[in-house]
């Protein structure tokens, strides 16, 4: 009994320790920079197969986590205000925002966050997570590539990242009935945050 407790005593400081430096401890966090204007959501669809709609997202809002020595750690929260759509041309956006297709009015925002990161090296990896839009969640993976990070001259630090990702529409219940070639938008991100 003397010898268990004591073996036990002795483990706990080591179990301890092992936690301490499995945590991650230095991951900063960051606050997309929208306001700025310096983080952006980009789309492209295909038009009858022939050509493709593009547009962005104006208005979304979001974090991350993220620390150079150790990738791993990284993670992401963005909302996306939805009928903020803007493929630059007003009357097809009113019926994007419709019940056709995005059904802003029951379905007003799209929330991705991150589940996991595997980190590929020379500063690129995959960002896995569920997305949530018109009602259903999924999981998505999005590249990531790190542009860059440092100091700003406003006295804060900054870290920039792209992404692209690709999103079948089926897999969220959608029926746009635009076609084959149109079952897929493409995604292609800008983010950069400033560190909190």
């Amino acid at each position: 009994m003397i010898a268990t407790k004591t073996i036990a005593t002795k483990l706990k400081p080591l179990a301890l320790a092992s936690a301490f430096l499995a945590a991650p401890l230095f991951a900063a966090d960051y606050t997309i920079d929208t306001q700025g204007a310096h983080a952006s959501i980009n789309f492209k669809i295909s038009h009858l197969g022939v050509s493709y709609v593009v547009g962005r997202f104006n208005e979304f809002s979001g974090s991350f986590s993220y620390d150079a020595d150790n990738p791993a750690v990284t993670k992401a929260d963005v909302l996306i205000n939805l009928d903020s759509v803007d493929s630059n041309h007003a009357e097809r956006d009113r019926h994007i925002r419709s019940s056709d297709f995005l059904d802003v009015s029951q379905y007003a925002e799209a929330r991705f966050v991150s589940t996991g990161y595997k980190d590929l090296g020379d500063d690129k990896g995959t960002l896995t997570g569920d997305l949530t839009w018109l009602g259903q969640t999924q999981s998505i993976d999005i590249d990531v590539e790190k542009v860059g990070e440092g100091e700003d001259p406003w006295g804060g630090y900054r870290a920039g990242f792209t992404g692209t990702a690709e999103l079948h529409l089926p897999d969220f219940g959608a029926e746009f009935n635009l076609g084959p070639a149109a079952e897929t938008v493409y995604l292609d991100l800008v983010v950069e945050g400033v560190r909190q």
